[in-house]
């Protein structure tokens, strides 16, 4: 029975952060322990190959939602990283941080030095900005952060679209403003994705003091009263039991973190009793506040033939494609599909952007999931406050079945208010005179037939999908209904902490992927003051 002194559930972003600091003074033996596969692949390394992430369940947990009332009862397909390095290994790359007022929310809403001034050096010291330093970035740190390479032609013309639509022209979304359009930065070194896994693993692996277990689902933690002692895990070797001489950290995200505390035993008694769960302790905000991004996508013809399309003489731009980026890491293999979009206000009054944007050179259905024959643009329209709540239940006991994911989308009126009017801005942008220069004008989705707000509504009811941000399912805070304290310390649970995108009070006004890894970092030197203040007593 191996002992250690912290195991880590989850190898994602903030599982990557911890397990590479945890480990850095040799002293602390770390176990790592990831239910995918190691991330040895094409399709991770090449950002492009994210068109093959989506649609394929080998790194991907390929989850679905249950049926969306206010979507016309569809189940929503939910992607998750499951390999080293998690989603940031299959998401799109974009570097984002969101605003100064998320954070500073996140503060009042409970969590004492989680505010912006707190965040912000922490955001700077983890990046290494090929821009260079500056007020706003920095340089030197674990995470590489890169203006893409070659964009499309069509992703700067969007940018020039969105100043004739009114949107002004940003050159950097983490900057003095997120408001505007233009180019996103992204996670990516030569060319090639930089996860998570790159930036903090690569460099931990061959600690001796660091263990990494793939292909290893934890199927509950070990628990001595209220006291976490450590996990029972599915490896290829059979079942095994891993003990935490210190603490269990959670850090499977907003899905599975709150899944295995309820598998577990901790959370919520009338959600434990209807599957034979003996209860260890009352937690009733487990798997609650569930929140995440939704979006709806304007689609247009492309004549010029310059996006990302299938049709005659593809084949060959591909196989051009694949000789440059062999030889020299740029062209459309680089791209990361979303590469230029946008923050905006609704209203003049607005404090913060409502609506992001993500225009991708391609026409992309269903995740990529449908073939869309045919060329053309797609730009995703995507409500970034929502109200609705939702929550992660169970399906059943078993420790190895999909988890009950409810988002309930747009149960809130404002949100489907606000995701309206998103949408229809971002129409007017893809409908601007430089845009219908390259595909005369004609729309695909939602058509020009669809002319009221009732025949929006009702596509977006039929199309709207989630832009894969779920946060929020084991808050932060110090209310009924918090998860964890402000130093991620499960309530009522000794030795027991989630450190991921669950712990989100509030989701931020953008991408989430760096401000995960940011919690990692702030969790991981909470844990080591911790540590050296128990040796010190």
């Amino acid at each position: 029975m191996p002992d250690y002194d912290y195991i880590i559930v989850g190898a994602g972003s903030a599982g990557s952060v911890l397990a590479n600091r945890l480990s850095a003074d040799g002293t602390t033996k770390v176990c790592l322990l990831e239910a995918g596969k190691p991330d040895n692949s094409v399709l991770i390394n090449v950002p492009f190959g994210i068109v093959g992430l989506l649609t394929s369940k080998t790194y991907n947990w390929y989850f679905n939602t249950a049926p969306q009332v206010n979507l016309n009862n569809r189940r929503l397909y939910w992607p998750r990283g499951k390999t080293l390095g998690g989603s940031s290994s299959i998401n799109a790359m974009i570097y984002m941080r969101g605003v100064p007022a998320d954070y500073d929310e996140w503060e009042a809403l409970g969590a004492p030095g989680w505010g912006w001034a707190s965040l912000f050096p922490i955001f700077k010291q983890l990046e290494n900005n090929e821009r260079g330093a500056d007020d706003f970035h920095g340089s030197g740190g674990e995470l590489n952060v890169a203006d893409l390479r070659n964009p499309n032609p069509l992703s700067e013309l969007f940018v020039q679209a969105a100043a004739e639509a009114g949107l002004a022209t940003n050159h950097d979304f983490n900057g003095a403003s997120q408001e505007g359009a233009g180019h996103y930065q992204v996670t990516q070194k030569n060319g090639r994705r930089f996860s998570a896994a790159r930036a903090f693993l690569d460099a931990a692996k061959t600690r001796a003091n660091l263990t990494i277990l793939t292909e290893a689902h934890v199927a509950k933690i070990l628990l001595e009263g209220k006291r976490a002692t450590g996990v029972e895990v599915k490896t290829p070797d059979g079942l095994q039991r891993l003990m935490a001489r210190r603490e269990v950290i959670l850090a499977g995200g907003a899905i599975n973190s709150p899944q295995l505390l309820l598998l577990s035993g901790i959370g919520p008694q009338a959600e434990l009793a209807k599957h034979g769960i003996q209860q260890v302790h009352e937690l009733p905000g487990v798997g609650q506040n569930l929140q995440d991004h939704l979006d709806a996508t304007v689609m247009i013809k492309d004549k010029t033939k310059r996006s990302i399309g299938i049709g005659p003489g593809s084949a060959i731009t591909m196989f051009k494609a694949f000789l440059e980026y062999r030889k020299s890491g740029s062209g459309m293999f680089a791209s990361n599909a979303a590469e230029s979009g946008g923050f905006a206000r609704l209203t003049p009054e607005s404090k913060r952007p409502e609506i992001q944007f993500h225009f991708l050179p391609t026409m992309l259905r269903n995740h990529g999931r449908t073939l869309t024959p045919g060329y053309g643009m797609t730009l995703h329209c995507c409500q970034l406050r929502p109200k609705s709540r939702g929550y992660i239940g169970l399906k059943s006991n078993h420790p190895y079945a999909d988890p009950l994911i409810q988002p309930n989308y747009l149960s809130h009126d404002d949100d489907l208010a606000e995701l309206l009017a998103g949408y229809k801005m971002g129409r007017r942008i893809m409908n601007t005179a430089l845009m219908k220069s390259t595909g005369g004008g004609i729309e695909v989705e939602p058509g020009p037939e669809a002319t009221s707000d009732a025949q929006l509504i009702e596509h977006i009811r039929n199309h709207a999908e989630t832009i894969y941000h779920p946060v929020g399912t084991c808050k932060m805070g110090h209310d009924d209904m918090a998860v964890v304290d402000d130093r991620l310390r499960v309530h009522g649970i000794n030795n027991l902490r989630v450190v991921d995108a669950s712990i989100m009070p509030r989701v931020i006004g953008g991408n989430t992927n760096a401000p995960v890894m940011i919690i990692g970092e702030k969790a991981s030197r909470m844990i080591l003051a911790d540590r050296n203040e128990a040796a010190a007593a």
